[in-house]
């Protein structure tokens, strides 16, 4: 029996992609092997990673502008390419800071160069609880980009509105809420995200940039950390993940066939309604710290009245068949991950659990 799982990532994969996967596992289309034995040269798995390509182009009407690049590394690998490749000597980037991935982003670029703090919401015990306003951001018209995380996984605030930017190319680390809605592509100069979340397994990093944005990029330094490289080559120009690839080919084509991102969308917000309507009307027992504005639809934290609590909570959640609800070590609690992957049922049966907890401790 599958558990309902909550965990922030690697994280729960749609059922009809895992079971695809399942019944081509020993022999893809009749090859006498598995995908994940066929050369990345093969034409088996060049349709794989064409058709995976141009699903997200589909599903996110991805512009003519911006190239589609698979990678590998994590997000963290990003953190680092994106300020060698786009960060000059001499010049700055801007950064707003809204959480621990912000932050990790933030140090790995101060390694290449000189970026500058735009923006921060951290309070005064290193927590971070909303989102900027667009007016709190002090942003340099100069920079080279300005860099955001859009969902910020281990404090549970998100990015409803992207902010303007104007002729500064708008970067975004987009790793926990990528495909949970759909955005205007061409706002960005460059979104990346790792797999692990929404889209398929970990070992994987789906980064959509411009054209013009990539080759502006800097040639002096390894070719392996150049974006350009990748695009020039079809994200092949050393082995890529190949079961990743396709199993996150399973999942978009599932995105495509369940009503495309409208529908995902719309579940993912119900999902949202149902647990923070579960949060503030137990808000006595309950404790949500984000603010209203800032709340995650991907990852939902709260507190309950002791540690202790909180340890019993999930000790009987994942009696109840619910795993993942833990929240970081760094910030403690609970979190809720409730991806693409988790049913607006599956939020149902936790708020459930939820005020039995209540009733029976509170």
């Amino acid at each position: 029996m599958r558990v309902i799982n909550f965990n922030a990532g690697p994280a729960g994969l749609p059922l009809p992609a895992l079971e695809r996967a399942r019944d081509e596992l020993l022999d893809y289309r009749g090859s006498g092997m598995s995908i994940m034995e066929h050369s990345h040269r093969g034409k088996e798995f060049e349709a794989v990673q064409a058709e995976a390509i141009s699903l997200l182009k589909e599903l996110l009407s991805i512009p003519a502008s911006h190239d589609v690049l698979l990678l590998q590394g994590g997000a963290s690998l990003q953190f680092a390419m994106v300020p060698m490749n786009f960060l000059p000597p001499g010049a700055s980037a801007d950064y707003v800071i809204t959480g621990t991935w912000s932050e990790k982003a933030l140090a790995e670029a101060k390694i290449v160069g000189k970026p500058r703090v735009a923006g921060t919401t951290v309070t005064p015990d290193k927590r971070y609880v909303r989102i900027p306003a667009q007016s709190e951001l002090e942003l340099d018209p100069k920079a080279s980009y300005v860099h955001i995380t859009s969902n910020n996984t281990i404090f549970g605030t998100q990015w409803m509105d992207y902010p303007e930017t104007g002729k500064v190319p708008l970067i975004a680390d987009m790793s926990s809420d990528f495909i949970w809605r759909k955005f205007d592509v061409s706002k960005f100069g460059m979104v990346y995200a790792g797999a692990q979340k929404n889209i398929g397994p970990s070992g994987l990093v789906v980064a959509i940039a411009s054209k013009d944005l990539i080759s502006r990029g800097r040639k002096d330094i390894p070719k392996i950390l150049r974006y350009d490289t990748f695009a020039e080559n079809d994200s092949m120009y050393n082995t890529p993940p190949t079961f990743a690839i396709y199993l996150m080919r399973n999942i978009l084509a599932w995105v495509k066939q369940v009503g495309g991102l409208s529908q995902i969308e719309a579940w993912n917000r119900e999902k949202g309604r149902l647990l923070y309507a579960a949060l503030d009307a137990m808000s006595g027992f309950y404790r949500a710290p984000v603010e209203k504005q800032s709340r995650s639809l991907m990852n939902i934290v709260f507190r309950l009245p002791s540690d202790a609590m909180e340890e019993k909570f999930v000790s009987e959640a994942k009696k109840n068949g619910m795993v993942g609800l833990k929240g970081h070590r760094s910030a403690g609690g609970i979190r809720v991950s409730a991806y693409n992957a988790v049913t607006a049922d599956n939020i149902r049966s936790l708020v459930s659990f939820m005020e039995a907890f209540a009733k029976a401790n509170g």
